[in-house]
């Protein structure tokens, strides 16, 4: 009996994959660059509507191959929202009890959408999201999920329509078809791990950036290899950035690191949702500004290429903050000089003011 519902189990959410068809890719209209392509993956339009739909089937399908999870198993994640919105979604799906755990701050949208799936929210200090999953997994006789953990292993990361198969897949008659770089941020790692493989063993060329917000550990623990490295404080972008080296973040598979501060996502949430003409959330606007640094670096050499990003969700989950005027310069500060780069960017290519001996020059 137990292997029939297992069976059963995987054979919905394979069938609710089928239903789907993949998310889009694509291609702003920059004037300014025009050697330089640019796209961004839309995965917010997954039904749970983020980029975490993909990882949430993913640990399901790994749960219950592994024999983790029954026909009466509770489930149980630590999340800063949108993991637990696609877990939810699969829970209500095989008809099991979900319970995320999340921090105190997370955005009363993402609780609401939580709760809709039919998910119970316990919300917790952020440094407890670990310890309280745990000690509700064993105290319910349920399943830890621990996307944190398991993120890099339960994606098939040599192909078999990951997110980095669909993206090769997509691009194939695009003038620059294998990008020059893949730009993403990271909050499990998990991502990262299978982009970073999958480039690997498919032999491509090109670069896996990956760039991290305010107040996480993982930009400093690629320099400096340190997994006892901890953060006092935590991201500000939700979903991304984390206080602590997470085991699905694999350094060795990402080609170069960038820092990106937290008033440049929210000037370029803003920039790209005026391009785009709809919302996106924060962490997009991280990947984005990393994109265009790499852009107005790849102009300046000469080069010509494409390069591709995520949009992760969307931003209609953060009206009440990043969207929030007050709720930014309180919590985020000032992104007026940002605006003014970004501006800048869309007029010539640049987001760094040229020197005066290069305005000489021009």
């Amino acid at each position: 009996m137990p292997r029939s519902w297992v069976n059963w189990a995987i054979a919905q959410i394979e069938a609710d994959f089928q239903r789907s068809a993949d998310t889009h890719l694509i291609k702003l209209d920059l004037p300014a660059l025009p050697q330089i392509d640019i796209y961004l993956k839309d995965e917010s339009t997954h039904p749970t509507g983020s980029l975490k739909h993909r990882l949430a089937r993913s640990l399901f399908l790994y749960a219950l191959s592994n024999g983790w999870i029954q026909s009466n198993t509770p489930v149980i994640e630590s999340s800063s929202g949108s993991t637990a919105i696609s877990e939810a979604y699969f829970a209500r799906l095989l008809g099991l009890p979900f319970i995320a755990v999340i921090p105190k701050s997370t955005a009363q949208k993402k609780i609401d959408q939580i709760e809709f799936y039919g998910g119970r929210c316990h919300l917790v200090e952020p440094k407890d999201i670990y310890t309280e999953s745990a000690r509700l997994a064993k105290e319910m006789n349920g399943h830890y999920m621990d996307q944190f953990t398991y993120a890099e292993r339960a994606t098939d990361w040599r192909g078999n329509n990951n997110i980095a198969d669909a993206i090769f897949n997509q691009m194939k008659r695009e003038r620059f078809p294998e990008p020059r770089y893949i730009v993403m941020s990271p909050g499990t790692g998990g991502t990262s791990a299978t982009i970073g493989r999958y480039l690997r063993y498919q032999q491509h060329n090109t670069e896996l950036c990956v760039v991290d917000p305010d107040n996480s550990v993982f930009f400093e623990y690629y320099h400096r290899r340190d997994p006892s490295l901890v953060s006092d404080a935590c991201s500000r972008i939700e979903g991304i950035g984390r206080p602590r080296v997470e085991p699905s973040f694999i350094p060795d598979v990402v080609d170069q690191m960038r820092q990106v501060p937290d008033a440049a996502a929210i000037a370029t949430m803003e920039w790209i949702s005026g391009q785009l003409g709809r919302k996106v959330g924060a962490s997009t606007g991280t990947n984005l500004y990393g994109v265009l640094q790499l852009a107005e670096e790849m102009q300046q050499r000469g080069e010509s290429g494409s390069l591709i990003t995520l949009l992760c969700d969307s931003g209609e989950r953060y009206l009440d903050s990043y969207y929030c005027p007050e709720w930014v310069a309180e919590r985020i500060g000032d992104v007026h000089p940002y605006r003014e780069a970004l501006h800048r960017f869309s007029q010539t290519g640049r987001l760094t003011a040229p020197t005066p001996q290069e305005a000489t020059h021009a």
